[in-house]
């Protein structure tokens, strides 16, 4: 960011790790997607980036290690007799995947995550601050409409 909010975006820790805008990209032959060079300056070195299934939705959670550690220190403060939050670290865990970029930033998802969120040829990798998400097209012009006010509805939720 440039400019006179520079100074307030990196005061604020925006200046790192947030994610913003939506891209559409081809699956290569190998079923590798390239991450945003906009969004892997946010991530930085090392680049790796953990994938897991969508809890709420058919898509794809992806989180930098950063704010990986803040929701894995969460699920850790829970008391391991927490049957409930044990189940949830243990399919969670076991269905997501750290991955690395290449050279050219492309990632590979394994096929039971891509399968998980219904992508084929084509995704749509979708900004959400913290994180960003991976969507089939389809299932992101069914989810990514809001109207005015359900947007209204969601912002007073949040807070915003």
């Amino acid at each position: 960011m440039e400019g006179p909010d520079k100074g307030l975006s990196e005061a604020l820790g925006l200046d790192q790790g947030v994610f913003v805008g939506s891209f559409t990209h081809s699956l290569d032959p190998k079923k590798r997607m390239t991450v945003p060079s906009e969004w892997r300056e946010q991530v930085g070195s090392p680049g790796s980036l953990y994938v897991l299934p969508g809890v709420d939705k058919r898509c794809l959670y992806v989180f930098p290690a950063r704010e990986m550690v803040k929701r894995v220190q969460r699920l850790l403060n829970h008391p391991v007799a927490d049957a409930r939050a044990r189940q949830f670290s243990r399919v969670l865990g076991s269905q997501s995947q750290l991955v690395p970029w290449d050279a050219q930033g492309r990632i590979r998802v394994k096929d039971e995550l891509l399968g998980w969120a219904g992508i084929t040829t084509q995704v749509v990798l979708v900004g959400v601050f913290g994180s960003f998400e991976v969507w089939s097209p389809e299932l992101w012009k069914e989810a990514g409409s809001l109207t005015e006010a359900s947007l209204a509805d969601a912002a007073q939720y949040v807070g915003f």
